[in-house]
């Protein structure tokens, strides 16, 4: 599992813009940028569409206004799932990111299988990264929803 002081690896993500799919490297995504980055099992599941995702819709603004330049989610979910999933839930101002084939969840280290249930996908947490280095990385145990909330996020940003 990647650790606080480790550099994200190369990795690319997908998002749907303005009905367009556009590839992000994570080079590209982290240089020279304070980067929130949280990670959710699933769009539209429970405790990611109640608690999870709006908690950063909510507190997006105070995590800007302590020097963060972009705030992104990721799920193990296709760019099509991620986009609907934003738009529900008023997500404009955040990075709506897919990791469809779970590469970039492997290469940190923080994925899951949930079997027939839903495959692979990945563990809920949340990083802070600073050019590309994690300096706050914060996982959250099986089943819960305690460590990688915006709360959290934004009291470790001071």
């Amino acid at each position: 599992m990647i650790q606080v002081g480790q550099s994200l690896p190369s990795a690319t993500l997908t998002e749907r813009k303005n009905g367009e799919s556009l590839e992000h490297s994570t080079a590209n995504l982290f240089k020279g940028k304070k980067v929130v980055l949280f990670a959710v099992p699933g769009a539209f599941t429970p405790t990611c569409s109640n608690a999870h995702l709006p908690g950063y819709v909510a507190l997006a603004d105070k995590l800007k206004a302590k020097g963060v330049d972009r705030i992104i989610c990721v799920a193990v979910n296709d760019a099509f799932v991620m986009d609907a999933w934003g738009k529900d839930q008023n997500a404009e101002h955040l990075m709506m990111l897919s990791d469809g084939d779970a590469s970039f969840t492997k290469a940190i280290g923080m994925d899951k299988d949930t079997g027939s249930f839903g495959g692979v996908r990945s563990q809920r947490y949340s990083m802070l990264v600073e050019d590309g280095v994690v300096t706050q990385l914060n996982v959250e145990a099986a089943g819960k929803f305690e460590v990688s909330d915006a709360e959290t996020m934004l009291k470790q940003l001071g």
